[in-house]
C-alpha cells in the first residue's frame, strides 16, 4: 500500500492485490479516495487512471474535502486520546461493581456501533463515546457487559441491563440523538 496527494482528493491510497485485475476507485471509511490496482502497478499508472477518470470520481463519488479530512483525522486522534484514559477504566468500575468478567477492552471508531461483544470475551467501545453525556456512556458499557451472559437481546438480556441502569430505555432513546462515527 502507497499514497500520493492529488490537488483535488488529498491524500490518495493506492491498494495493491495480487487478485485485482482491474483498476477501482473508491472511497475508504475514513473519506480517502483509494484506487486498487493489480499488484506490480507503480504509482505512475495509478496516477494516471486518476487523471483519466478524474471528473467521473468526482460525480459518482462522495469524496470529502481533505481540509475536512485532516480536521476530522485530528478530532478522531483526541478522541482517541480521551477514550485510552476514560473508557478501559470506566469498563473496568463497572465490570468490578457487578460481578462481570471480560477478557480485554479494545477501542473503535465505528461508524455505526457504539459497543459490542466478542465470543472471546472482547469488549469493543467507540471513541464517538467520549462525544455523548456519561450516563449514556455508561449505559453502553453496562449494554455489552450484559452481553457477557446474553449474546442477544432477548427478554433477559434486557431485564439484566434494567437491574444495572433503570433508566435504560430512557438512555438507550437519547443515544439515538447521537451518532457513534467520528
Amino acid at each position: 500500500m502507497s499514497s500520493f496527494v492529488d490537488k483535488d482528493f488529498g491524500e490518495v491510497i493506492v491498494r495493491r492485490s495480487a487478485w485485482s485485475t482491474h483498476v477501482k476507485a473508491s472511497v475508504a471509511t475514513s473519506g480517502k479516495l483509494t484506487i486498487s490496482v493489480p499488484a506490480g502497478t507503480s504509482d505512475f499508472l495509478a496516477k494516471r487512471f486518476l487523471n483519466s477518470m478524474r471528473e467521473d470520481i468526482k460525480k459518482k463519488l462522495p469524496i470529502k474535502d481533505p481540509s475536512t479530512q485532516r480536521a476530522r483525522d485530528a478530532q478522531k486522534k483526541i478522541l482517541m486520546k480521551k477514550a485510552r484514559d476514560y473508557l478501559p477504566y470506566r469498563l473496568d468500575f463497572w465490570a468490578t461493581k457487578y460481578g462481570y468478567h471480560y477478557s480485554g477492552c479494545r477501542l473503535s471508531h465505528a461508524n455505526t456501533r457504539w459497543g459490542s461483544r466478542s465470543s472471546s470475551g472482547t469488549i469493543s467501545l467507540n471513541i464517538g463515546l467520549m462525544k455523548v453525556p456519561e450516563p449514556l456512556r455508561d449505559y453502553v458499557i453496562i449494554h455489552e457487559l450484559a452481553h457477557i451472559n446474553h449474546m442477544d437481546h432477548s427478554a433477559a438480556f434486557w431485564h439484566e441491563v434494567g437491574e444495572h441502569d433503570p433508566n435504560y430505555k430512557r438512555h438507550r432513546e437519547q443515544l439515538k440523538q447521537f451518532s457513534p462515527g467520528v
